[in-house]
């Protein structure tokens, strides 16, 4: 696996190294070890996988107050989407910062992200496939967002027309940082 480090401190783009033939290829998903290498040091303990019907659909952003916050990795197994996060750790170097990059079922390329980073993506195409894991498992009275449109954040979406948000979604005040 090749990591990069990503504008956000503490998260990566983690890109696959495929052995291919005629066949298709080998890659590993996941190894302990090296992700140990790159201070990468939390357990699993919970996959989810969404799908988004239309291209344009926005899911988050979405984090978990303290003491429930939870790292996530991530990959598209199918189509593409526009991975977003926002940093919300006020004692981070790159607090309220947001970075984002494309992944697609094809590259296979996954990104991490740390606890109490707000997350979320946009489908760039039909029939979009997210599967995440969490270091934390869902605490419903921990939910917390920020709307996607946030001028706070300025997020620079690709698709910016026939946007799909659910309404809890678009209900997310505007961030302040007694928000957080």
């Amino acid at each position: 696996m090749k990591f990069t480090q990503l504008p956000i401190t503490g998260a990566w783009l983690i890109e696959l190294e495929k052995k291919g033939d005629e066949r298709g290829y080998f890659a590993r998903g996941y190894d302990l070890k090296e992700f140990a290498d790159h201070g990468i040091n939390f357990q699993f303990v919970q996959t989810n996988l969404s799908r988004c019907t239309k291209a344009g659909t926005v899911r988050g952003l979405h984090y978990q107050a303290a003491p429930f916050g939870e790292a996530k990795m991530l990959r598209c197994i199918a189509g593409r989407v526009f991975d977003v996060m926002v940093d919300l750790r006020p004692t981070s170097t790159t607090y309220k910062q947001w970075t984002g990059v494309e992944l697609s079922a094809d590259e296979g390329q996954m990104v991490l992200l740390p606890a109490y980073c707000a997350h979320g993506y946009q489908a760039l195409t039909d029939g979009a496939e997210v599967l995440y894991s969490t270091s934390a498992p869902y605490t419903p009275t921990a939910e917390r967002g920020l709307r996607w449109n946030d001028p706070a954040f300025a997020i620079s979406w690709p698709i910016t027309t026939q946007v799909i948000v659910s309404e809890k979604d678009q209900k997310w005040p505007d961030f302040t940082e007694e928000t957080v």
